[in-house]
């Protein structure tokens, strides 16, 4: 479960609508041309029936006035509607044209936010969430606004204005009238507003994050495609799959169904209304307290209002829909991005690239005890560091400190004696280069991927980076070169090419810190060993950290310091180490060794 989807709402409702709010309030212009056309076109509208009704008057008078003031009042009647007629369209096309620039630009907003956001999650939030899932919760979030929009400013706003004006210009005349307008609407508007949002919508709320499942199922299973491929599982994961769109289409059967209830009660209650308010009419017509015009002023007045209200059910639901559907875009607004530049902190400056772990206590969250307790270690500028353990032991988390993708929890880490939590993230970041065991790619071009370490490098710059890195000879082969399409996350390249992609990156980057994990351990002997003299040549004149299983990546190393549970147990070079009876370096050396043997006796 996402971190996302763990957070409870006490009230999505008022939560979604304070959200929408503060993006109107930062284009208020836009806001009031949309208020302004709306509420034009709809006071002009309420006044239709006024003028429907003199026209009716006008006719039906003819006999006790002269035939030309009968055709005056009836053609000043008409004028009166045609006018009222090009108010409302003047005013529905300004408030649509005012709206549709509003919404573009909220959802432009909010869809670039909600990206930089998620980008500057931690670590930890994106190892617990589905990549496909979060563009859905962005994406349906953006639209989300663009229906909320329409809706509240566009539908449920020029109802309201409809049903008080309505109920004002009635009641001025016959109070009873105006009291059965506003009591039915009000019985009906709430009434919609209580089924939409305490029955269907929690309905509607489980099965958008069913939805919000089955878009991170297919996007896992679609981008590890090639493992799905090599066990032959295309019929599992269908499996897998249908037991998701199983239990997503039971929840949206419910949530429809509810639905579809909640409507018919809608039409049941306006059928009442209506049979009520036409009753009424007909009876103070009998009365002699309401002529024709006057009947037909209300009989027009409330099948006005009739299709106003009866659109509010709908407009309501799609309220609810909305409010469901951004939720989750909302909670990642919400969401803390657990690693943060503090307030005061300032680019990092990076000569020398001494490293050092002050006292250090780390535990990663939901642990109960910590990885490291008191760690104590310096890094010397220049000098190259293997580290070397078994798994879990705490080298990874080692390097992680030193990006500050995870704070400690006592101590601080320091480079050239600036506490790196007082550092902006991304200097931080900029000046250390990494090359990861299973480098990533964007499926962008070839030069693309290696300029990513400094966008402005010319196509010289980026040729001697991938020259240094052994990877030119590779490009230059493919038919489009460095303009070659790399595939998504790279899969059109072999692991040694991506690799050497990424070390080409790192020799542009030319950070003063290096970090190499795992650079060659997945790799055939001929990538190794072309891999390892271009690392040979990346290490130069850097301070570098080489995390490695295969030791003899380490052998060359100024340095080795072997973890064991979070502790630096052994350290110094290969030889020394690798002399030491009992010690681990050389236990694991030996496993190696053995390892070798055993293979090349096989082969």
């Amino acid at each position: 479960m996402t971190h996302v989807t763990q957070q409870k709402r006490a009230n999505p409702f008022r939560a979604v609508l304070t959200f929408l709010w503060r993006h109107w309030c930062r284009h208020p212009a836009m806001l009031v041309a949309v208020l302004g056309g709306m509420l034009l076109a709809t006071v002009a509208d309420v006044l239709v029936p006024i003028f429907a009704g003199r026209l009716v008057d006008a006719v039906a008078r003819v006999e006790e006035t002269s035939r030309d003031t009968a055709l005056a009042q009836a053609l000043h009647a008409l004028a009166m509607l045609a006018a009222l007629g090009v108010l409302v369209l003047a005013g529905r096309i300004a408030s649509i044209l005012g709206v549709i620039g509003l919404t573009l630009r909220i959802m432009s907003a909010v869809g670039g936010e909600a990206f930089q956001r998620v980008q500057r999650f931690s670590a930890d939030w994106h190892a617990n969430s589905f990549a496909g899932s979060t563009v859905r919760r962005i994406s349906r979030g953006m639209w989300a606004i663009d229906l909320l929009n329409d809706t509240i400013l566009i539908a449920l706003l020029p109802s309201a204005v409809v049903l008080l004006g309505a109920t004002l210009l009635l009641g001025w005349q016959w109070p009873l009238m105006g009291a059965l307008v506003a009591g039915g609407g009000i019985l009906y508007v709430g009434l919609t507003m209580l089924l939409s949002l305490r029955w269907v919508a929690p309905a509607a709320r489980l099965s958008n994050a069913w939805d919000t499942k089955l878009g991170g199922a297919m996007a896992d299973a679609v981008g590890a495609n090639a493992v799905v491929k090599a066990f032959g599982a295309e019929a599992r994961e269908d499996a897998r799959l249908a037991t998701l769109i199983g239990k997503w289409r039971h929840r949206t059967t419910r949530t429809w169904r509810r639905g579809t209830g909640s409507e018919a009660l809608q039409i049941l209650t306006l059928l009442l209304l209506r049979i009520a308010i036409v009753g009424a009419a007909l009876w103070l017509w009998w009365q002699g307290e309401a002529s024709a015009g006057d009947l037909a002023t209300v009989l027009t007045m409330f099948f006005m209002v009739q299709g106003y209200l009866r659109d509010v059910g709908f407009h309501i639901s799609n309220l609810q829909r909305g409010i469901n559907e951004m939720e989750e875009l909302v909670a990642l607004h919400d969401t803390p991005l657990g690693i943060e530049d503090q307030a005061t902190a300032q680019p990092i400056a990076i000569t020398r690239g001494e490293i050092a772990f002050e006292n250090v206590t780390f535990q990663y969250g939901g642990h109960t005890t910590p990885l490291y307790r008191g760690l104590n270690l310096r890094i010397r500028s220049g000098e190259s560091v293997g580290l070397v353990g078994p798994s879990g032991s705490g080298k990874t988390t080692l390097v992680k400190l030193i990006q500050r993708l995870h704070d400690v929890t006592d101590g601080r880490v320091t480079i050239d004696g600036q506490d790196v939590r007082l550092a902006t993230q991304a200097s931080l970041r900029t000046r250390i280069a990494i090359v990861q065991q299973e480098p990533v790619l964007f499926h962008r071009t070839l030069a693309e991927n290696i300029a990513y370490a400094r966008p402005a490098a010319t196509m010289a710059e980026i040729r001697q980076a991938a020259a240094l890195a052994n990877a030119n000879d590779f490009i230059d082969r493919l038919p489009r070169g460095y303009a070659t399409l790399v595939g998504e996350r790279g899969v059109k390249l072999s692991g040694g090419e991506r690799q050497r992609v990424a070390l080409a990156r790192a020799f542009l980057a030319d950070a003063p810190i290096l970090i190499l994990d795992e650079a060659t351990s997945a790799l055939d002997s001929e990538s190794e060993a072309a891999i390892q003299e271009a690392m040979q040549r990346l290490l130069r004149g850097r301070t570098a950290i080489v995390i490695a299983h295969r030791l003899a990546t380490v052998r060359a190393m100024d340095r080795i310091l072997v973890f064991d549970r979070g502790a630096v147990v052994e350290e110094g070079r290969h030889d020394a180490l690798v002399q030491r009876q009992g010690g681990l370096y050389r236990r694991l050396f030996e496993r190696q060794a053995l390892e070798l043997t055993r293979a090349g006796a096989a082969d």
